[in-house]
């Protein structure tokens, strides 16, 4: 279901703080890690992941990972680095 537009100002408009730990498994999940991924990256359970998930979609205000990653560009929490369409060197 769509965010109505009256939510959106107020996340753009209220100061969103993400904890160091959120900013990271939102970076790892944005890099298109999994849940599982990130939890083995960062030497935490699969539900902790999902908890700093839940946590971070209650703080943006937003339904999926997506939104998230969108949202939180949005609001320089999370910086933009696009990695498709760049040239890979050859070996």
């Amino acid at each position: 279901m769509p965010m109505p537009n009256a939510a959106r100002a107020d996340v753009s408009s209220r100061a969103v703080r993400l904890t160091k730990r959120e900013i990271e498994v939102l970076s790892l999940i944005a890099q298109g890690h999994s849940s599982r991924e990130a939890a083995d990256s960062l030497y935490v359970s699969k539900r902790t992941v999902d908890f700093h998930l839940a946590n971070i979609y209650d703080k943006l205000q937003v339904n999926n990972r997506v939104q998230a990653f969108r949202a939180a560009t949005r609001l320089g929490l999370i910086p933009f680095e696009p990695t498709f369409g760049h040239a890979r060197a050859e070996s």
